[in-house]
């Protein structure tokens, strides 16, 4: 199966069903400008970076994570509107909020090697197929190409039974120019590829993931609020000043949005609207009368069930 791209005015339904279909999509030239003013702003991270070692971080890659205290570019990035429409419509479904899961640069120079084949998703204790737990997207900092290191994608797996093996005649790589996107769900099989040109090839990771889920990224820790109320309000509610469901990440009892508001502490209450809101929520969740939240897969909850059973048991 071929790796799917289409032009930025293509329509958002039609992006939704090539990646329900296929997983995964190239959008090309999303947003040229602001990737490059993004790279501008990090390029000193990047080349002040220590180099691997490892499978994630080899000998002539290198990784930059926490954009967000990096980069002003980087934020209108992560709360595009074409990222988060997707997000609203592969995520929502399975949680009441989506947050930001992971920020970083995957950058390869000449002589990096591929990495192993991987699905993001496998950081949860669920089985494949499942429904979506994580939507991630891949901008081009640079030209992406198939020396260079451009990432591979395995088109279609992430309908794969779990255990199942990519051959390499499955493997496909996103070659797209500078200022496109990759867009694939968490269970997609991809890695980034060998650079095997004259080129650096640097792309910059955006992960969402269910409110509900620990983030990969420790965004709690790595954006105080001090910083998050320098942040575009949009932005500061996913990386985790916000109910990430349900009770979910409150504060002393309230909302952890009201860290970064100037309300005096007296004027805070365990009953608020937003608490009261979130908790009628969370009943419609569980009964099921959010009519967009599906069963997950039988082999699913088992698997869950699995890990609760060996959690009781320690």
């Amino acid at each position: 199966m071929d790796l799917r791209r289409v032009d930025a005015e293509t329509s958002l339904d039609d992006v939704f069903d090539i990646v329900s279909s296929d997983g995964c999509v190239v959008i090309e030239n999303l947003a040229t400008d602001l990737i490059a003013r993004a790279k501008a702003e990090l390029d000193d991270h990047i080349e002040s970076a220590p180099f691997g070692p490892g499978n994630f971080h080899g000998e002539n890659a290198k990784n930059v994570e926490g954009l967000v205290g990096k980069s002003d570019a980087a934020h209108q990035l992560i709360i595009h509107d074409t990222v988060l429409a997707l997000c609203d419509r592969f995520l929502l479904p399975n949680c009441v909020r989506y947050q930001v899961n992971y920020t970083g640069i995957m950058h390869l120079e000449p002589g990096a090697q591929a990495q192993h084949v991987h699905r993001d998703a496998d950081m949860y204790p669920f089985r494949h197929p499942s429904p979506p737990t994580i939507l991630a997207t891949m901008w081009a900092g640079t030209d992406f190409t198939k020396a260079n290191g451009g990432t591979q994608v395995v088109p279609g797996s992430h309908l794969w039974e779990h255990g199942r093996q990519a051959r390499e005649d499955e493997i496909v790589q996103a070659e797209m120019p500078a200022g496109s996107l990759l867009v694939y769900l968490g269970g997609v099989v991809h890695g980034g590829g060998s650079n095997v040109s004259n080129d650096k090839r640097t792309g910059i990771s955006v992960q969402y993931s269910l409110g509900w889920l620990r983030q990969e990224e420790n965004l709690h820790l790595g954006v105080p609020p001090d910083l998050a109320r320098t942040l575009p309000d949009r932005l500061a509610r996913l990386v985790g000043y916000e109910f990430g469901g349900p009770f979910c990440g409150f504060v002393h009892g309230d909302d952890p949005h009201r860290l970064i508001e100037y309300t005096p502490s007296s004027e805070r209450c365990h009953s608020t609207p937003e608490l009261n809101e979130a908790a009628s929520k969370l009943q419609r969740f569980r009964w099921g009368d959010i009519e967009a939240v599906p069963t997950p897969p039988e082999s699913t909850i088992e698997e869950a069930n699995r890990y609760d059973s060996v959690a009781d048991r320690n």
